[in-house]
C-alpha cells in the first residue's frame, strides 16, 4: 500500500477569493485529493504519483503534453488557470527540468494548495496571481512551447477567454510549432464548442478536438479538449492514446472538424459570452 502523507491535513471549508474551497480525500486512491470550489470539482491530485491524471479531460490534455516534444524533453509551459496545479505536477515529473509559469486569479486558493498539497521536489513552477488574459499579455513573444488554458469562474469559462483576440495572444506567446490546448465545457447542441473551434481556426493552421463520443454527438454535457498549432497535429498518436483511456475518446480533425464546426463563426471580444452553465447534478460524485 502506498504511503499516506500524514502532513496533509484537510482544513475543511475554506474561504478563498472565488468562493468556498474544500479538499476531499479520494476514498478510492490513497494519497489523492479532490479540490472542490463552491461544490464543483476543480482538480484531482495524487501526491504519491503526480503522473496519475484522474479526470478524463485532464488526461487528454496530458496526451497533448506528452506529444508536444520527444519523451522526457523539458518544455516551457504556461498554465492559464492553476487550481491544484495538477498538470504542472504532471509535467514536472514526466519532463524534469521543465520551466512552468502558472497564472491563477485566486491567490488564497493558490496558498491553500501550496500549503496542503506540496509540489513534487525539484518542480520549477512559478505561480503568479492575476487574470489569465492579462498574465498572458505580459509574457514575452515566442517564450513557451505549450499554453494550457483551463480557466473557470465557478463552472463557466469567462467570456474574455473565449475569443479570437485571446487565442491570438496565446499564438504570440508560443514558439513556432508550439501548441495551445484548452478545456471547453459544453452540452447539447454544442453551439459554444463549435464557436470555439471556429475561433481557433481563425488563428491557428491546425486544430483538433478530443472528446468522449457521447459529448461529441451532443448527447450530454461534458469537457472537450481543443488543441491548436501552426504545426501539424500528432493525430495518430493522440488517437491511440485517447482510444486506450478508461473512458475512450475520439479525435476530430481535418475535414471531420470542419463538419463538426458547421456554420459556426469565430467569436470576438465584442460579442463574447461565457461558456454555458452546466446542468444541475452534472458534477455530483
Amino acid at each position: 500500500m502506498r504511503r499516506i502523507r500524514p502532513e496533509v491535513l484537510p482544513p475543511g471549508l475554506t474561504e478563498v477569493d472565488g468562493g468556498t474551497a474544500e479538499l476531499l480525500g479520494d476514498a478510492d486512491r490513497d494519497g489523492s485529493w479532490v479540490l472542490m470550489v463552491d461544490g464543483t470539482p476543480q482538480s484531482h491530485v495524487d501526491l504519491d504519483e503526480p503522473a496519475h491524471l484522474e479526470f478524463e479531460y485532464v488526461r487528454r490534455m496530458g496526451h497533448v503534453l506528452d506529444l508536444a516534444a520527444p519523451e522526457g524533453e523539458p518544455l516551457d509551459v504556461v498554465h492559464l488557470g492553476g487550481g491544484a496545479l495538477t498538470l504542472a505536477r504532471y509535467v514536472a515529473v514526466t519532463r524534469p527540468g521543465s520551466r512552468q509559469r502558472v497564472v491563477e486569479l485566486d491567490q488564497r486558493l493558490t496558498d491553500l494548495v501550496r500549503t496542503h498539497l506540496p509540489l513534487p521536489r525539484g518542480a520549477r513552477v512559478r505561480v503568479r496571481a492575476g487574470d489569465a488574459r492579462a498574465g498572458l499579455a505580459a509574457l514575452p513573444t515566442a517564450s513557451a512551447d505549450v499554453v494550457v488554458s483551463d480557466v473557470f469562474a465557478g463552472a463557466r469559462t469567462p467570456a474574455h477567454l473565449t475569443t479570437v483576440e485571446y487565442a491570438a495572444e496565446a499564438h504570440r506567446v508560443l514558439r513556432p510549432g508550439g501548441v495551445l490546448t484548452a478545456n471547453v465545457a459544453d452540452g447539447p447542441p454544442l453551439r459554444f464548442a463549435r464557436g470555439q473551434v471556429a475561433t481557433l481556426c481563425a488563428v491557428f493552421r491546425h486544430v483538433g478536438v478530443l472528446a468522449e463520443p457521447g459529448t461529441l454527438r451532443g448527447r450530454r454535457f461534458g469537457n472537450l479538449v481543443a488543441v491548436a498549432s501552426d504545426a501539424e497535429l500528432p493525430v495518430a498518436g493522440l488517437t491511440r492514446r485517447c482510444a486506450g483511456d478508461p473512458m475512450p475518446a475520439r479525435v476530430v480533425a481535418g475535414e471531420d472538424l470542419g463538419r463538426f464546426a458547421g456554420n459556426a463563426q469565430p467569436v470576438h471580444d465584442a460579442d463574447a459570452a461565457p461558456s454555458p452553465e452546466p446542468p444541475p447534478g452534472v458534477f455530483s460524485r
